[in-house]
C-alpha cells in the first residue's frame, strides 16, 4: 500500500477529542499567521494553497452511465431484526494518470435501504471522460450501522477493458458477491437461518447496468467527473446540537429540538480546472496528519477522518434526495437547506475535486470550534477544489437583468414580504449567494473567484452570486458577517452555549504553546491536563472501548489493504 496515501473507513472508532483540539489550534493558528504573514517574500511561505498543476492531456472519453439496481440474499447482520439497513459504496478506476497520486478517487454511494436483505436501489451515476481504454469498478456493499462499525457484507468487481460508443453495455446483469471481505458474523446469522429454511440462500448478487451514453463534449479527457444525478443528503445530529447549543423549530412551530444539520449536494461537473487547493504545510506535523506518513499522523488522521463520519453521519435520520441536473427546483433545496434568509446564519463549506459540496452552519460564537473547521468538512483530503465561508441575503427585488447591484437586502434591513415576519419567497432570483474563500486549511486563491462564481451560476440558476476576497475584501466582508451575526442576535431561533473561550482575533504566546503542547501529547512526549483528560472522556466514553475490542484493528488494517487495491 502506498504509505502516501490516507486511510479512511466509511465508518470508524478510535478516540479523537485530543484531535478536535489540535484541529482546532491549526486551524486558528493558519488564521492568524495569514493575517499577520503579509510583507513576507513567497519563498517565506509555507508549502501548500493554489496547484498550478494542469490536467493530463488525453483524448475525449465516454459518458457512462452506471445503474445499481438491486442486490439478492444479502447476509443479516442485525440479529435482532434478522435483516440489514445495506448501500452501495462504488469506486470508479481507470488508466488516466493523475495529477498528483493523492487526488481522491470518484466514488458514489447510495442511499441506504432499511431492514432488508432485498434492497432495490435504482441508483444512477453519470461519469464524463471515461477512457476507450476501459474502467475498474468495484462496489462495496455494506451495512449501516451508525452506533457501531459498518459491517462489510461483501463486494463486486466489474472490469470492463475498452468502450465505443457501439459497445453494447450490461443490461441489468447479476454479479456474484464476493464474500471473503464480508462480515463473519453477518454470514454467519445468515447460514443459521438457512439451517431451517430452504428459502435461504447463501450466495448474493449485485444487479448493476453499464451504459455508454455517448462522446463526452471536451478537448481534454484527462479527468473524470461526475455529470449528474445532483444528489443531495441531509445529516440530523441531536447529539451535536446540544453539544454546540444549536436548535431548530419543532414541527408545531413553537417548540425547539436540539439539532445539528450538515449538507452535501453533488454538484454538476467539471469542476473549472484551476478551481485545485492543497492544505498548507505551515508546520510539520501537518503534512503527517493529511498524508497519514507516521504513527502520529495515522493516529490523527483517522481521528479527524471520524470526526468527519460524525458530522456528516449516515442514519435513520438521513434525508436523501436528486435532481437529474441543475434546475431551479434545485436551487430552491438548496435555499430550503440553508433556511433561506433567516437568521442571519453563516456557513463554512468544502468544494471537493468532483464537486461535492459540503457545509455546515457555524461561526466563532460555537462551542465545538470542530465544527468551523474544513479540515474536517473536506475529510481529511490533501487537494480540494476550494473552501472558504458563505451566506444568504434576500433581496427586496428580483435579481434581474438590468436590476440594482446596491439594492436592500435582509439581512441587514428589514424587508416586507419574508423573515422574520413571512415566509421567505420560494423565487431563488429573490436571494443572493455571498461567497468568500475564507479558509486558513488551503488558502484558497483569491484570482480563482470568478471561476468559481461562473461554476456556481451552472448549478444554482437562479441565483445571485457575489464573490468576496477575504483579503481584498476583508472590510466589506468583516462588515457583512458583522451584520449577519447581529441580525442572529436579533431573529435567530438558536440558543448559543459557549464553551471556553479566548480571543481569536491576536496572536499570542499561550496559543503556540498549547498548539506545542497538543503536539507533543499526541507524540507522547507530555501527558494530557486534567480538563484535557476530562473532554476526552465526555467525547470519547464508548468509542475508546469499542476501538480496543480483539480483531478490529486487524480487520481494519485487512479492508484498508483491500479498498487500496489489494487481493480481494
Amino acid at each position: 500500500m502506498d504509505k502516501d496515501m490516507p486511510t479512511t473507513q466509511p465508518n470508524g472508532h478510535h478516540g479523537d477529542g485530543l484531535a478536535a483540539k489540535f484541529d482546532e489550534k491549526a486551524e486558528t493558528f493558519q488564521n492568524k499567521a495569514a493575517k499577520y504573514g503579509k510583507g513576507k517574500n513567497d519563498e517565506s511561505k509555507p508549502a501548500g494553497g493554489y496547484d498550478d498543476s494542469a490536467i493530463p492531456q488525453a483524448p475525449p472519453g465516454y459518458d457512462v452511465k452506471f445503474t445499481f439496481h438491486r442486490a439478492t440474499h444479502l447476509p443479516m447482520a442485525d440479529i435482532n431484526t434478522m435483516s440489514s439497513d445495506p448501500y452501495v459504496l462504488a469506486t470508479l478506476n481507470t488508466d488516466l494518470p493523475t495529477r498528483h497520486k493523492q487526488d481522491p478517487p470518484m466514488r458514489v454511494r447510495t442511499p441506504t435501504i432499511r431492514r432488508n436483505t432485498e434492497p432495490v436501489w435504482n441508483c444512477e451515476w453519470i461519469v464524463a471522460n471515461v477512457p476507450a481504454s476501459g474502467f475498474a469498478l468495484k462496489a462495496r456493499i455494506y451495512d449501516e450501522d451508525p452506533a457501531d462499525h459498518d459491517d462489510r457484507l461483501g463486494n463486486v468487481h466489474v472490469h470492463v477493458e475498452s468502450l465505443n460508443e457501439k459497445w453494447g453495455g450490461i443490461k441489468e446483469q447479476a454479479f456474484k458477491i464476493k464474500k471473503r471481505m464480508g462480515s463473519k458474523r453477518a454470514y454467519l446469522i445468515r447460514g443459521c437461518a438457512a439451517m431451517f429454511n430452504r428459502n435461504v440462500h447463501m450466495s448474493g448478487e449485485l444487479i448493476v447496468s453499464v451504459e455508454v451514453l455517448g462522446k463526452t463534449n471536451t478537448d481534454n479527457g484527462g479527468r473524470l467527473w461526475t455529470v449528474g444525478p445532483c444528489a443531495w443528503s441531509q445529516h440530523l445530529s441531536p447529539m451535536v446540537g446540544r453539544l454546540a447549543g444549536t436548535k431548530e423549530p419543532g414541527k408545531d412551530g413553537k417548540t425547539e429540538t436540539y439539532n445539528f444539520q450538515a449538507n452535501q449536494i453533488q454538484l454538476a461537473g467539471p469542476v473549472p480546472p484551476h478551481l485545485y487547493h492543497r492544505y498548507v504545510e505551515f508546520r510539520p506535523f501537518v503534512k503527517g496528519m493529511f498524508t497519514s506518513t507516521s504513527f502520529r499522523g495515522r493516529v490523527l488522521h483517522h481521528a479527524l477522518h471520524h470526526q468527519h463520519n460524525r458530522i456528516y453521519n449516515y442514519d435513520r435520520s438521513t434525508i436523501y434526495g436528486s435532481f437529474p441536473s441543475p434546475s431551479a427546483d434545485m436551487t430552491v433545496k438548496f435555499l430550503d437547506l440553508v433556511h433561506y434568509d433567516k437568521g442571519g446564519r453563516i456557513y463554512t463549506y468544502v468544494l471537493t475535486l468532483d464537486g461535492q459540496w459540503r457545509f455546515t452552519e457555524t461561526g466563532k460564537e460555537f462551542g465545538i470550534d470542530l465544527l468551523s473547521k474544513h479540515t474536517m468538512h473536506s475529510d481529511v483530503n490533501i487537494y480540494i477544489a476550494f473552501s472558504g465561508e458563505f451566506f444568504i441575503r434576500r433581496l427586496k427585488t428580483k435579481h434581474e437583468e438590468g436590476s440594482p447591484e446596491d439594492q436592500p437586502t435582509h439581512p441587514p434591513n428589514e424587508i416586507d414580504n419574508g423573515p422574520p415576519n413571512d415566509e421567505p419567497p420560494k423565487d431563488p432570483a429573490y436571494y443572493s449567494l455571498i461567497i468568500d474563500n475564507d479558509s486558513g486549511t488551503y488558502r484558497p486563491n483569491a484570482q480563482m473567484l470568478p471561476q468559481l462564481k461562473e461554476f456556481m451560476h451552472r448549478n444554482l440558476l437562479g441565483l445571485k452570486i457575489v464573490t468576496l476576497d477575504c483579503n481584498g475584501d476583508k472590510e466589506k466582508m468583516d462588515k457583512w458577517k458583522s451584520e449577519q451575526r447581529e441580525r442572529k442576535k436579533v431573529e435567530g431561533k438558536q440558543t448559543i452555549a459557549v464553551q471556553g473561550g479566548g480571543d481569536s482575533g491576536s496572536l499570542s504566546s499561550s496559543d503556540v504553546e498549547d498548539l506545542d503542547r497538543q503536539e507533543r501529547i499526541a507524540g507522547g512526549g507530555a501527558k494530557p491536563s486534567m480538563k484535557e483528560k476530562v473532554m476526552g472522556k465526555m467525547e470519547e466514553p464508548v468509542e475508546m472501548v469499542k476501538g480496543i475490542r480483539g480483531g478490529e484493528r486487524e480487520r481494519e488494517e485487512r479492508e484498508t489493504r483491500e479498498d487500496m487495491g489489494g487481493p480481494s
